[in-house]
């Protein structure tokens, strides 16, 4: 399947004009070759390419909608890598898993603090339509935690953090939930402080296993372990 995005509105779709530019300069696809379009809000078009000149169009043989999404939804908030490449290394394993929501979190020991949220949305709709997903996941600007919490929910929100001397439970322990949240820390972990505050927000904490994980791998072993549930 050759996945697209565009726009699907009243059986009528139209492709992007990024994705048009990269079907005829870059794939050079023919006219008449069959094409997938989705919007990214689990609608499909399926039909035959249409190439006039430098433009690309989609002759619609068919229209699906409102196509199955991943269950549970998941949503991970993440603090960012001094490292960029990390960062975006998950962000395009995550959605190939599946993942819903990601949230990109400031915490006291984040170093980075300019993130290009437009590139990371980018690299989520690609690894999308890599992935052959209808659904795109949600990619939020950068929030500080205490923030963040304000709008959690503490009987459907977990952290992962590596303080072994508090009580964490163990993945197997999260009840079945149709909407799940994980925090995710930064290098050197949440701070003290902040582990206080998420205990007294209710927020329950889980282990990993144990092995300590990279900020990065934490993130794809929690989109691993919902892709598998």
């Amino acid at each position: 399947m050759k996945l697209f995005f565009g726009e699907i509105n009243n059986g009528k779709a139209i492709i992007n004009d990024e994705e048009q530019q990269h079907i005829v300069k870059v794939l050079r696809m023919r006219d008449g070759e069959e094409i997938h379009l989705t919007d990214g809000k689990g609608n499909v078009a399926s039909g035959k390419l249409i190439i006039e000149g430098k433009k690309a169009n989609i002759e619609v043989a068919e229209i699906k909608t409102n196509t199955p999404d991943f269950t549970p939804k998941l949503h991970i908030a993440i603090a960012p890598t001094k490292n960029i490449d990390r960062i975006e290394f998950f962000v395009e394993k995550a959605v190939e898993m599946g993942i819903s929501e990601i949230t990109i979190l400031q915490t006291e020991k984040t170093e980075r603090k300019n993130i290009n949220i437009d590139k990371l949305r980018k690299q989520a709709i690609a690894a999308s339509k890599q992935s052959l997903r209808f659904h795109f996941p949600v990619i939020n600007d950068l929030i500080k935690l205490p923030d963040f919490l304000k709008n959690s929910n503490p009987e459907t929100t977990f952290v992962a953090h590596c303080n072994e001397n508090l009580e964490r439970i163990g993945l197997k322990e999260i009840p079945h939930l149709e909407n799940i949240t994980f925090l995710i820390g930064p290098e050197g972990d949440f701070s003290d402080r902040e582990i206080s505050y998420l205990s007294h927000s209710k927020i329950k904490a889980v282990s990993l296993g144990n092995q300590r994980l990279r900020t990065e791998t934490a993130g794809i072993f929690v989109a691993a372990w919902n892709y598998l549930t």
